[in-house]
């Protein structure tokens, strides 16, 4: 296989089963090509048996299982387009049938979803809003993916909070998922932030003094910087996030340079490379007042996990690190031992519950 190929399986293999793409398909899909060209469409291919199950059961009136089809289809059309840049045609292709594909699967989703559209800076942001079970108004969690991620790959993560009564957001912001074509990377996402808090903050089902915000990867840096600007935040977990993305930038595959660029809107790479040091918790870090959880694999070869000590030793209220000794970049690849771990200290927070009823 070509290098970029074997640079997207070795960096990010553990993320796509553990984010919903089934083992034995992970194994064909890769197996079953030589280069990082064939990548889109190969994942394109095997999301269409999982969108065309989905159809045949929504047909027939099999509504869970066409919830849970079309759901697991966005997953893979998600990862056909992740970083694939290269094709620019060809990714978005891709991306919209995974949008299409979730969005037709949001009613049969336990809990069903709904989808949100904040209009933001000439543009919009698109999120999906779940609440849990019981009456409402709840609190709520805002879930911001990172560089190739986006609203399509979380529903794994949404499900640890919506099990303890909490809400979930997840919003595509400026650069990514259906934000990325209009709206460019930006650092002060307190600006963005705040939009997004003020529509959820407007809906009667959601308790606007309960709110968290969580992200991972470059949503790991988003989401300290909303809670640096805004004192509506209640907790922030960061998960894998940078403390500024310029450091080790030469260090980084080229396939995230390559994004990064793109999302930036930067014409050429040293560009790119002025706009990620606009990418920084310097001098924000210590006006985070709320909770702050820092989750860090101690083998994150994309964030050296010294970022999120730095984060945590300078932020100015109660703040925690949760360094995994064997943890890969997101700690995909150590899941057991840091979700429940960060749901849990979420609820806490936020006056959810960790606790399941049982009957008697």
């Amino acid at each position: 296989m070509d290098d970029r190929l074997a640079m997207a399986i070795s960096h990010w293999a553990p993320r796509f089963t553990m984010n919903g793409v089934t083992a034995g398909d992970f194994d064909r899909i890769v197996n079953g090509i030589s280069s990082w060209d064939e990548w889109c469409s190969a994942w394109s291919a095997v999301g269409a048996e999982h969108e065309q199950l989905g159809r045949e059961a929504l047909a027939a009136g099999r509504t869970i299982s066409a919830g849970e089809h079309l759901s697991q289809a966005a997953v893979y059309f998600h990862f056909a387009k992740f970083l694939f840049v290269s094709d620019m045609d060809q990714m978005r292709a891709a991306h919209e049938q995974a949008v299409r594909c979730l969005t037709d699967a949001l009613p049969y989703l336990d809990p069903p979803g709904r989808r949100v559209e904040i209009p933001f800076d000439g543009s919009r942001m698109v999120g999906v809003l779940r609440l849990p079970a019981g009456p409402g108004p709840h609190p709520a969690m805002i879930m911001i993916p990172g560089l190739d991620s986006a609203k399509e790959e979380l529903r794994s993560t949404e499900d640890l909070f919506l099990e303890r009564g909490i809400a979930t957001f997840s919003v595509d912001g400026p650069g990514q998922g259906e934000a990325e074509y209009d709206l460019a990377i930006r650092g002060d996402w307190e600006v963005p932030g705040a939009a997004i808090i003020d529509c959820l903050s407007a809906d009667e089902a959601i308790d606007a003094g309960r709110i968290g915000v969580w992200g991972v990867s470059l949503g790991g840096y988003y989401a300290p910087r909303v809670a640096s600007g805004d004192e509506r935040v209640r907790a922030c977990v960061a998960l894998a996030g940078p403390y500024s993305f310029a450091d080790d930038w030469d260090s980084r595959p080229i396939l995230t340079q390559e994004a990064f660029r793109v999302r930036s809107k930067s014409p050429d790479m040293d560009t790119a490379r002025r706009r990620a040091a606009e990418l920084t918790m310097a001098g924000r870090a210590g006006l985070i007042t709320c909770p702050l959880l820092a989750v860090m694999g101690k083998l994150d070869r994309l964030i050296p996990w010294q970022h999120a000590q730095r984060l945590v030793d300078e932020a100015g209220g109660e703040a925690r690190l949760l360094l995994l000794e064997q943890g890969n970049h997101g700690c995909a690849n150590l899941a057991p031992f840091h979700r429940q771990v960060t749901a849990d200290w979420v609820a806490e927070r936020l006056g959810a519950s960790v606790n399941r009823a049982v009957a008697v």
